[in-house]
C-alpha cells in the first residue's frame, strides 16, 4: 500500500512545510531506494538549462509516492525565479496551486521531496540543512536530490540523494550546536548526510527511443567522453578547496582562541578562590567574621563558545571536494593508460 501524504515548503529557506504531516520512529530510515523517471531527471536537467548560469542555484519540488521502502518519484516542478522586489509572491501558495492543479488532470501531486543543483560539488551550507531539516521533519520520507550540470556536461549523469541522519536530527531538533552538544551526540562531519541509492525508470517506449538516438548519434559526440584534457575541471576544484580549507583554519583559529580563553578564565577563578581561603584563613585566625559568599558565575562569566555546526558543515563540504576530485582524477587516470596502451600499440 503506497503512503501518501501532502505538505509544501519553500526549499530556499528553513520555515516550516504549509501542512504537517505525521512522522513516525525516526530511528529507522523510511527510505532504502529511490526510484526515479527518466522525465523527472530530463525536466531537472531542462530546468537548469533555461534557468541557471554559472553558479546559479535552481531548485524545484519533487512529487511522487512511497511504496513499502521504496521512494518513487514521478513528477516535478520548478520555484519560479523572482526576486526581494517580488513582496507579493508566496512560494507556500504557489505550490500548493500547483499540487492542486496537478491532482486535477489526475498526475502524482504528493509532496515527497525538493532537488537543487549545485556548481562543481558545492551544496553542503547551512540553507541545505535548514530546508531539509524542515521538510524531513514534517514529511519522514523526504529526500534532496543534488544535479550537479559540470559534470553532467562531461558525458556522466550526476545526480545524488540525500537526507539528514537520525542524530543529525535529534540535534537540529534541540538547536544545541554548541561543542559540548555535538561531542555528546557523537557527531561528526561523516554522519551528517546519508547517501540513498537512486534507480531510474523508463518505460520500453523510452528504452526504445534511446536506442534509435544512439543510433543516430555522431561519431564525434560518442568520442568526447575520451577527451584527456581536465586542467579548468580539476584546477577549478581545487581552488574551491583550497578556499574552504582556508574557512576552515580560520574556525580552527576561533576554536582555539575559545579554549585559551577558556583556560585563563579558569586559572583566574582558582587564584581568586585560593586568595579567597587564605583571607578566610586569616580572618578566622583573628576571631573575625568570614568573607561573605558570593556568585562565581557572575564574577566569571564563561565565554560565548564559537558555534560548531558550521565547522561540520565546512568540514563535510570539504569531504565532498575531495570526493569529486578522486572520481574525477581517477577517470582521467583511467584515459590516460588507455591512451598509452594505444599508442604502444600503434607504434
Amino acid at each position: 500500500m503506497a503512503a501518501r501524504k501532502e505538505s509544501a515548503a519553500p526549499a530556499s529557506t528553513a520555515s516550516a512545510p504549509a501542512v504537517a504531516s505525521t512522522t513516525g520512529n525516526m530511528l529507522d530510515s523510511p527510505v532504502k531506494m529511490i526510484q526515479i523517471e527518466g522525465l523527472v531527471v530530463l525536466k531537472i536537467i531542462k530546468h537548469y538549462q533555461e534557468e541557471g548560469q554559472g553558479s546559479e542555484v535552481v531548485q524545484g519540488v519533487l512529487l511522487g509516492l512511497v511504496v513499502e521502502d521504496r521512494l518513487e518519484i514521478t513528477n516535478c516542478f520548478p520555484f519560479p525565479q523572482h526576486t526581494e522586489d517580488d513582496a507579493d509572491f508566496d512560494e507556500v501558495q504557489y505550490q500548493m496551486e500547483m499540487m492542486r492543479s496537478l491532482r486535477h488532470v489526475n498526475i502524482d501531486h504528493l509532496h515527497v521531496g525538493w532537488y537543487q543543483s549545485t556548481y562543481y560539488g558545492s551544496f553542503v551550507s547551512r540553507a541545505l540543512l535548514d530546508s531539509q531539516f524542515s521538510y524531513q521533519h514534517a514529511i519522514e520520507e523526504s529526500v534532496v536530490l543534488i544535479y550537479d550540470p559540470i559534470k553532467t556536461a562531461q558525458g556522466s549523469l550526476s545526480l545524488k540523494a540525500y537526507r539528514l541522519t537520525p542524530k543529525l536530527m535529534e540535534i537540529c531538533k534541540e538547536k544545541d550546536f554548541s561543542p559540548e552538544g555535538l561531542k555528546k551526540a557523537n557527531v561528526g562531519f561523516e554522519c551528517m548526510f546519508e547517501e540513498v541509492p537512486i534507480v531510474i525508470k523508463n518505460s520500453h517506449l523510452i528504452n526504445v527511443l534511446m536506442w534509435e538516438l544512439e543510433e543516430k548519434s555522431t561519431l564525434s559526440d560518442k568520442h568526447e567522453l575520451l577527451n584527456l584534457s581536465s586542467s579548468n575541471h580539476l584546477e577549478k576544484s581545487l581552488q574551491l578547496l583550497m578556499d574552504r580549507v582556508d574557512d576552515m583554519s580560520q574556525d580552527i583559529v576561533k576554536y582555539n582562541t575559545y579554549s585559551r580563553n577558556v583556560s585563563k578564565q579558569q586559572q583566574q577563578k582558582h587564584q581568586y578562590l585560593q586568595r579567597r581561603q587564605q583571607e578566610n584563613a586569616q580572618r578566622q585566625s583573628r576571631g573575625e567574621p568570614l568573607l561573605p559568599e558570593e556568585d562565581m558565575s557572575k564574577m566569571f562569566k564563561p565565554p560565548q563558545p564559537p558555534p560548531r555546526m558550521d565547522t561540520l558543515l565546512i568540514a563535510g563540504q570539504i569531504n565532498t571536494y575531495c570526493q569529486n576530485i578522486k572520481e574525477f582524477t581517477s577517470q582521467n587516470l583511467g584515459k590516460l593508460f588507455m591512451a598509452e596502451a594505444l599508442q604502444d600499440n600503434s607504434s
